[in-house]
């Protein structure tokens, strides 16, 4: 198994390389960026973003008067026209443009290698802390809704399986199907209405993760306020992975208790709860194991995005949006890294929570 883990953590290293790689060849070809931006604002809205770069106030002076009526202010970016060439190519240095590409993309990766993330380009913070400031609502977001997906989701399923074909098959069956059904943030715009001072009720709030007198509550209403204002943006996050984790749940189960092993089982007079969980559960989860990487990383980024900017929660899917739309790549690249190296540890544990459900499968033995 130390071989397998070894092979697994060195294949890491050319999988992040290239989806770096890939990544950082798409924004290339990507219209705008960090440079259009500050121009944009510059040439549109007076002097906004000389506040944004270091030493932008005295340069945009002289792009004032860089002004050419013969033309030879043209730029390749588009709205330039006009500004000095010599506060074009400062800004292209302090965004690091001023050098070839691939020098860029092996500069952050070797960056990157020593969790060095650099600063981020609009904001007056590092990559790193700005993600750390943003984390407590993305991890509270994404370790309840697990928890609560598989917590209920599994055991619903496995009594479906069991019952199959009942009453209590079918009603949940519904339920599940209904709940799938409806898009998590059209649920979610419904609850604000119902439940979050819309048109009816005015029970919880509707922003932020806890409220502005936290720090002076005890530690009993803390714990309170905490779910009281987790508790919208967790129903709404929770529908279609509560549906989706409960029918895979149910066939999985179904699948396996179909099986001849199974019957040979209950003819040597073993239980039905022994049959369940000592034969069919360590095979009939494989399964559910496989799809954890994939929950997790949805449920941490990807999934909360459209929750986050309903509820006003100040996440990091908000962040990595509004990073992508503000051009500013220091934090799209930088949490496009962490989540994607979180995917492969994930990934990895899972294939080692594989052997310690079934000892039978032996990664090791595999061909690569």
């Amino acid at each position: 198994m130390g071989a397998y883990i070894l092979r697994r953590l060195l294949l890491m290293i050319p999988t992040m390389v290239g989806i770096m790689a890939i990544s950082f060849a798409v924004i290339q070809f990507a219209p705008g960026g960090p440079v259009e931006r500050v121009i944009a604002e510059l040439t549109g809205q007076g002097g906004s973003a000389t506040d944004r770069i270091s030493g932008a106030g005295s340069d945009f002076s002289q792009a004032d008067s860089g002004v050419d009526a013969g033309g030879e202010g043209a730029s390749k970016y588009r709205g330039a026209q006009g500004l000095d060439p010599e506060f074009i190519a400062q800004l292209e240095a302090q965004f690091g443009f001023d050098q070839p590409p691939l020098k860029r993309f092996g500069t952050m990766m070797w960056n990157y290698l020593r969790l060095d993330f650099g600063e981020s380009y609009f904001r007056d913070i590092t990559v790193l802390d700005l993600i750390i400031e943003k984390m407590p609502v993305s991890v509270s977001l994404g370790l309840w809704i697990l928890f609560l997906s598989y917590g209920i989701s599994i055991p619903l399923g496995i009594r479906k399986a069991v019952k199959d074909g009942t009453p209590f098959d079918i009603w949940t069956s519904g339920v599940v199907i209904v709940a799938y059904a409806i898009p998590g943030f059209l649920f979610a715009i419904l609850l604000i209405v119902l439940f979050a001072g819309g048109s009816f009720f005015d029970w919880f709030p509707l922003r932020g993760l806890t409220s502005e007198n936290f720090a002076e509550l005890s530690p009993l209403e803390k714990i309170v306020d905490y779910f009281w204002h987790l508790a919208l943006p967790l129903i709404s996050m929770a529908l279609a992975s509560f549906a989706t984790t409960t029918l895979l749940t149910k066939n999985s189960f179904l699948d396996e208790i179909r099986k001849q092993y199974v019957q040979t089982a209950r003819s040597k007079g073993l239980t039905e709860r022994q049959v369940l969980y000592g034969h069919v559960f360590r095979n009939a989860m494989l399964i559910i194991i496989a799809g954890f990487p994939g929950a997790f990383i949805t449920a941490f980024f990807t999934g909360s995005l459209l929750i986050e900017t309903i509820f006003s929660l100040d996440g990091l899917g908000l962040l990595g949006f509004e990073s992508v739309i503000g051009r500013d790549y220091p934090v799209v690249f930088a949490t496009l890294y962490i989540f994607s190296l979180m995917g492969l540890i994930i990934s990895l544990a899972s294939d080692l929570t594989y052997t310690w459900i079934d000892p039978r499968i032996d990664f090791e033995s595999r061909e690569v």
